[in-house]
């Protein structure tokens, strides 16, 4: 069983669910419901990894506020190891709300501590004590950003396979240092808008095609058009699997978490997309990105409902 080392932000997520509408200047809408969940892009893949029965530890920041303590609580209880997780009492914990109609969803995000983090911050020692390394937020975590590319080296130096998920650039200038970091990267997970702002290409395969530089195997997430990646130059596709959906919140990283768990275990592109799509699409059925994350049995029985 391959260990993982998840480096990333770690915030809290206060979901809105069923708005009436987005709020607009002066205006007050109203939600059918709320909850408090562990968010961060970051912390929904670990805990959905470690969902999955994968050993997991976390290298974050967080504030000294009750936030933070939430936050290490909700990952704890999940089973990864918190060890790597410094607590600054100068810094704030990152704060998520997530406002959702019926049509889509929108993001605000205070940072906090999630632009604290450095390349620096992660250890030789944590580096050795795992076989795969996975990054979420490139573009919100600014800092770590700057020396992904040398911790990635470090990282292949020791041995490890690494993933990368994007996330979305709140600024969406996307820049080009990211296509030279995804030398050393062995997955890449950006959803289809996010594949569009990076390659500037609006077709699916085309933007597949432009990521190609033989090393890394991008896999491009498309909500309930399902997921797409490429074999040579083949496209390979899932459609999402169709289930009682609540809330979506999350349910990408919930596909990342599907789709290495797959991977690490070696099996064929086809299936670890299956696995994606399932661990995607089952998170969905509770409110926020951890409430409803599936484990292995859950995972697979849906795949083998729907050869």
């Amino acid at each position: 069983m391959k260990r993982i080392l998840v480096v990333g932000e770690v915030n809290v997520d206060l979901v809105f669910r069923d708005c009436s509408a987005f709020p607009q200047p002066g205006k007050e809408v109203l939600a059918e419901d709320f909850v408090l969940t562990p968010g961060s892009s970051s912390m929904i893949c670990a805990m959905g990894l470690a969902r999955l029965g994968n050993p997991v530890a976390f290298v974050g920041k967080v504030g000294g506020d009750q936030w933070g303590d939430y936050c290490l609580a909700a990952l704890r209880d999940a089973g990864v190891d918190t060890n790597g997780i410094r607590c600054d009492t100068a810094l704030r914990t990152g704060v998520t709300a997530s406002l959702s109609t019926a049509r889509d969803r929108a993001l605000v995000t205070f940072a906090g501590a999630i632009d604290a983090l450095h390349a620096e911050d992660v250890s030789d020692a944590c580096l050795q004590a795992a076989d795969h390394l996975h990054v979420s937020s490139y573009y919100l975590q600014r800092s770590l950003r700057l020396g992904c590319s040398g911790l990635f080296a470090r990282a292949q130096r020791h041995g490890l396979t690494i993933s990368l998920d994007p996330g979305f650039d709140p600024e969406e200038r996307w820049g080009d240092d990211l296509i030279d970091t995804l030398k050393r990267v062995d997955l890449f997970l950006p959803n289809d808008l996010e594949l569009r702002g990076i390659t500037g290409r609006t077709s699916v395969t085309e933007g597949l095609l432009a990521l190609a530089n033989g090393h890394t195997r991008t896999v491009v997430k498309r909500g309930r058009q399902g997921s797409a990646t490429l074999d040579g130059e083949r496209l390979i596709e899932v459609p999402a699997y169709s289930v009682a959906s609540v809330d979506s919140t999350g349910a990408g990283d919930s596909f990342d978490a599907g789709f290495i768990h797959a991977w690490l275990r070696q099996q064929p592109p086809i299936d670890c997309l299956r696995w994606g799509s399932a661990c995607g699409s089952l998170s969905t059925r509770g409110i926020g990105g951890t409430s409803c994350q599936a484990d292995s049995a859950e995972a697979l029985a849906l795949i083998e409902a729907n050869p």
